[in-house]
């Protein structure tokens, strides 16, 4: 039972994380924030979000941008689910590379 609360509470984060990448990024052309999974403590009180971000040379700049201002996307989170959890965790942003590992393999199973 707990594993069913807790996939549907990252499933949430995911959705709502996903959602404030995109109005983030709206503004800036040609750069591209997909949350591809978030995993959460037992006790909610850590959440491990994996970015996807595009284009991926730029990755670490703006995975640095999104640390530094992870206390007011926490906050952004919060006015989000207020009503749906009553603790928000803290967060954690680690890039998904992911699709890098899948590209290389197919260029070097092509080769």
């Amino acid at each position: 039972m707990e594993n069913v609360r807790l996939s549907k509470i990252e499933r949430l984060l995911q959705k709502e994380l996903s959602e404030i990448f995109r109005r983030q990024t709206q503004l800036s052309h040609g750069i591209l924030v997909s949350v591809t999974t978030v995993r959460v403590s037992a006790d909610l009180s850590i959440a491990r979000a994996y970015l996807s971000i595009f284009p991926s040379e730029k990755g670490d700049e703006i995975l640095k941008s999104i640390r530094q201002n992870a206390r007011t996307i926490r906050y952004e989170l919060g006015q989000q689910v207020r009503m749906q959890l009553r603790k928000i965790p803290e967060l954690s942003f680690f890039i998904d590379d992911s699709l890098d590992y899948i590209d290389n393999i197919n260029k070097l199973l092509n080769n």
